[in-house]
């Protein structure tokens, strides 16, 4: 069984030091599973309009606010929720009130 095992072993060693073939095939094969996992990644595509509309879901946001809000890095509303209250006083259009009324929906 031993005996078996160490010649299976021996042809397999054998075979690669052998043949110069097989880091090429190594190399090939290795390209085409990077060029597969490239293929299968998709990318999220932002839809700014889906997000703005989002926002204003929000209490007290309109367009207006939600824009302002978006261009500002604000992409979502838990990014809203979640801000500090001086990062949300620094976007042009949103006063104390509004984020009196955010704060509560922590």
């Amino acid at each position: 069984m031993i005996s078996k095992f160490l010649s299976k072993l021996k042809s397999i060693l054998l075979k690669s030091a052998v043949s110069p073939e097989t880091p090429l095939k190594k190399e090939k094969k290795a390209s085409k599973s990077a060029q597969t996992s490239k293929t299968k990644t998709k990318s999220k595509t932002v839809n700014p309009k889906k997000n703005i509309e989002t926002l204003t879901s929000l209490p007290g946001v309109g367009a207006k606010s939600a824009k302002a809000l978006y261009e500002a890095g604000f992409k979502t509303t838990k990014a809203v929720i979640a801000a500090d209250e001086k990062d949300l006083l620094a976007v042009s259009g949103i006063g104390i009130n509004l984020i009196k009324k955010l704060k509560k929906l922590k």
